[in-house]
């Protein structure tokens, strides 16, 4: 448990239950032994991620702007780029767990924002919230990670995003 479990439980805790938010994960959420691993050690066991369906954000691509030193080197986030687009999950989240995404896509520690995309689902257009890199914090010093790329295709493969996508990915587009 960190230091953060108290303030993500005050958040359920206040956090209006019949609602929900519908979520894309791009990025390292996506390997589910991954975030298993996360949730046990943050005593998350409880929560359980929902199968999900495949989405593709649209007008937006990825950016390798926030430095980790957990990661040894930048980490993606989203931008804005009018036709390009960035394949993930759309989750639907319970209110009261929301704070555990918070949490996870690092929204608490102040490394990330949330931030509204358009999604395409089975042929449909949604609005939901996907995390990026706070702005205060943005960086192009330093290389991309090499874990992260290899943990954000893991996730990507295991996810059952595109192929060509998943290849994208690879190459640190």
């Amino acid at each position: 448990m960190d230091s953060h479990y108290d303030q993500v439980m005050k958040a359920r805790d206040a956090a209006d239950a019949s609602a929900s938010r519908l979520y894309l994960a791009y990025s390292t959420i996506l390997d589910r032994a991954a975030f298993e691993e996360w949730r046990s050690q943050h005593s998350y066991d409880f929560f359980q991620l929902p199968e999900g369906s495949l989405a593709e954000a649209l007008d937006v691509e990825l950016v390798y702007d926030f430095p980790s030193r957990w990661w040894g080197g930048r980490v993606a986030g989203l931008a804005d780029a009018p036709g390009r687009s960035v394949f993930g999950r759309l989750f639907e989240i319970q209110g009261k767990d929301w704070p555990i995404i918070q949490h996870k896509e690092g929204f608490v520690t102040g490394m990330c924002i949330e931030r509204p995309v358009r999604v395409r689902v089975d042929g449909k257009e949604l609005e939901a919230t996907a995390f990026t890199t706070s702005p205060r914090r943005a960086s192009q010093e330093g290389p991309i990670s090499p874990r992260f790329i290899e943990a954000l295709v893991r996730g990507a493969q295991s996810a059952g995003l595109p192929a060509a996508y998943v290849e994208r990915l690879r190459r640190g587009e």
